[in-house]
């Protein structure tokens, strides 16, 4: 029985010693393992262009965009084109009943007829009494009297003539036509409908889309920032070309250029409207399309920092920045932007070649050795 115990205790004593002997190996290569520093990825920054971008939401016209209305009341006849139909300018559109205007044309050149007349024989008149005013035969009261009969007359012909002018040009308003070349849009009235020069509602509208006009509001300090960064010269970080996002989130073929602006602040709502024009040669935008106007900042030696690197305390920025060592140390950034999914960082708070933590940041604190696993260098998001 003795001896029995004997071998029991003494296997005891060599699985602990073993058991000890293993922990002291683990312990020793944890130490090995601390002392080499936290394995994290690290980046190391460059000076590169980057962009910042702002958006503002647009509305699309015509640089023409004209507003067909009757000219002359009557019933509408004949609508010679349809809905989204290109014309040409002179192009006959809308027909209306002319009838009461040929009859009053008719009258009033037959009244020019009557007129004609009137100044014929108040000519023959005074022809025929021009030798006895000649010889002194007539009295000179008659004599006048004769001559303001005619000049009578010639004014009534040159009115009878101006007023069937008019009526001739009342008669030509009944076809409508196109006053620019463009794109009809909706025709909201049917042959049989009355029309009138009072109607609230045109006949339709007709843009002329070769060009376009994106007409978009910016608040008061984003125009001053726009202002100040335009006329800037020597920084030359903005300027007057945009570009347009269009409804389905693509990026329009051709880029545009502010042109104008309203003139004054909207004292409602604090914002000032801008317009760019835009080329449409395949005419693919028209008037009522929307989209998004993008404006970019151009930083052309900037410092990037991706936005995953960095942590925030109350308001503030953090990255974590590697000495020669590979000791970590929190150090606050100063951003100026975004660029893509990086933050544009000021020069003041970081310099090209600073090593950052890019993550497991939660796992770092000041003076926290690191064992950098190199990730190159930052490649830049600028949108070209």
């Amino acid at each position: 029985m003795d001896k029995k115990y004997k071998f029991s205790m003494l296997n005891k004593f060599a699985i602990l010693f073993i058991s000890c002997a293993l922990l002291s190996l683990s312990s020793c290569k944890e130490e090995e393992k601390v002392d080499e520093g936290l394995p994290l990825p690290v980046v190391s920054l460059q000076e590169q262009n980057a962009s910042k971008g702002f958006e503002y939401i647009g509305s699309i016209e015509g640089v023409e965009t004209v507003e067909i209305r009757p000219q002359v009341d009557g019933i509408l006849e004949e609508i010679y084109v349809d809905e989204g139909d290109f014309v040409e300018k002179g192009q006959p559109l809308f027909k209306v009943n002319s009838q009461p205007y040929m009859e009053d044309y008719k009258n009033a050149m037959a009244n020019v007829a009557l007129e004609r007349a009137k100044v014929e024989k108040a000519k023959s008149d005074l022809d025929r009494l021009q030798p006895l005013i000649d010889n002194e035969v007539i009295s000179e009261v008659r004599k006048k009297s004769v001559e303001a009969d005619y000049q009578v007359a010639l004014s009534s012909l040159e009115r009878a003539q101006a007023q069937a002018a008019n009526m001739r040009i009342n008669l030509s308003f009944t076809t409508i036509k196109a006053p620019v070349s463009g794109f009809m849009g909706r025709i909201p009235k049917s042959p049989g409908n009355v029309v009138k020069q009072t109607d609230e509602k045109p006949l339709t509208v007709l843009s002329k889309v070769d060009d376009i006009y994106v007409y978009f509001s910016m608040s008061e300090s984003d125009y001053l920032y726009y202002e100040r960064a335009k006329n800037d010269t020597l920084s030359n970080k903005m300027n007057s070309q945009v570009k347009l996002v269009l409804a389905d989130g693509s990026v329009y073929d051709h880029s545009g250029r502010i042109d104008a602006n309203s003139g004054q602040i909207d004292r409602t709502t604090g914002s000032i409207t801008l317009r760019a024009r835009f080329q449409n040669p395949d005419t693919l935008l028209r008037s009522g399309n929307t989209g998004k106007i993008l404006m970019e900042e151009i930083y052309p030696k900037a410092i990037l920092v991706p936005q995953s690197a960095t942590t925030f305390i109350q308001d503030k920025k953090f990255v974590f920045v590697l000495d020669e060592n590979n000791v970590a140390q929190r150090k606050e950034i100063i951003t100026e932007g975004r660029s893509g999914d990086n933050y544009i960082v000021s020069s003041k708070s970081l310099s090209p070649d600073d090593r950052i933590v890019l993550s497991g940041l939660d796992k770092l604190a000041n003076g926290i050795k690191v064992k950098p696993i190199e990730r190159g260098r930052l490649l830049s998001q600028v949108q070209e």
